[in-house]
């Protein structure tokens, strides 16, 4: 069997990244904090190949409950999807990602302890393609089982802090009548921000704020914006307050806030 190398695992580099912001975050280190965020969403930005990899490993990661032969679909298909993968582009992008976490932040990060490491190893080496016929059928049996497997149950701590955003919610609606998809999605992941640590909505929220920002831009182009100093200077607050929001660990005032300019979005496209 091929030696593993987990810095040219995609999928281990995501989680060694979250978990450094996560772990920058408890210290206070925000300069830390806010590289390990840029080098994430530089790296897994939509359309890179790192991107593109990292949803596939996704896929054999979060399916669970699948009865065999669906199971066994799902793998062959996602194999074929990675086959497509540019591997000359994904080796470049991880390369450039590996040495500005060596520079930016420092080589412990790759000694981050990753729960499901085993697993990714074994995902890797199916995707490598390099392995004997044999060694192959065995890796591809671990990922079957793991596809099959029951789902563990939910602890109690999505549900207690449910609470806590159903006050958001409530809040919010005392504003406005009824909550638009984003800002859904938003409140969705922060619940479930309570029962990983954060990890994925870090991530999320990023992205999330660089949206909005370039619709407060492309805000400021209109004609009826041009015309208007008071709205432009508006507009210019709420770019400020969106390119600053990140700097800080996020609290019960800045959710709302983004939750305000995501109405204000609606308010802008209509």
């Amino acid at each position: 069997m091929a030696k593993h190398n987990k810095k040219r695992n995609t999928a281990f580099i995501y989680e060694a990244l979250v978990r450094e912001i996560v772990k920058q975050s408890v210290v206070k280190n925000n300069e830390k904090r806010n590289a390990a965020i840029q080098i994430m969403k530089e790296s897994f930005a939509p359309k890179t190949e790192l991107r593109r990899e990292l949803d596939l490993y996704k896929t054999l990661i979060e399916n669970k409950d699948l009865k065999e032969k669906i199971a066994e679909k799902i793998l062959v298909e996602t194999k074929a999807q990675h086959g497509l993968v540019d591997q000359g582009q994904l080796f470049k992008e991880q390369s450039i990602t590996i040495s500005k976490i060596n520079k930016q932040l420092s080589k412990d990060v790759f000694n981050n302890f990753v729960p499901n490491y085993k697993y990714l190893a074994t995902i890797s080496q199916i995707f490598a393609n390099t392995e004997t016929p044999k060694t192959k059928v065995l890796l591809e049996s671990k990922i079957v089982q793991q596809l099959t497997s029951k789902s563990k149950e939910k602890t109690e701590t999505p549900h207690v802090s449910s609470l806590v955003v159903k006050t958001f919610t409530e809040r919010f609606n005392n504003s406005y009548s009824t909550l638009l998809e984003n800002q859904k999605q938003l409140l969705s992941k922060y619940i479930s921000s309570f029962s990983d640590n954060g990890l994925e909505f870090n991530f999320y929220l990023n992205e999330e704020i660089g949206r909005l920002k370039k619709v407060v831009v492309d805000a400021q182009t209109l004609q009826e914006t041009k015309n208007n100093d008071f709205i432009k200077e508006n507009l210019k607050k709420v770019h400020d307050m969106l390119s600053t929001i990140n700097k800080e660990p996020v609290n019960k005032q800045t959710l709302y806030k983004i939750l305000q300019v995501q109405q204000l979005e609606k308010e802008i496209l209509s």
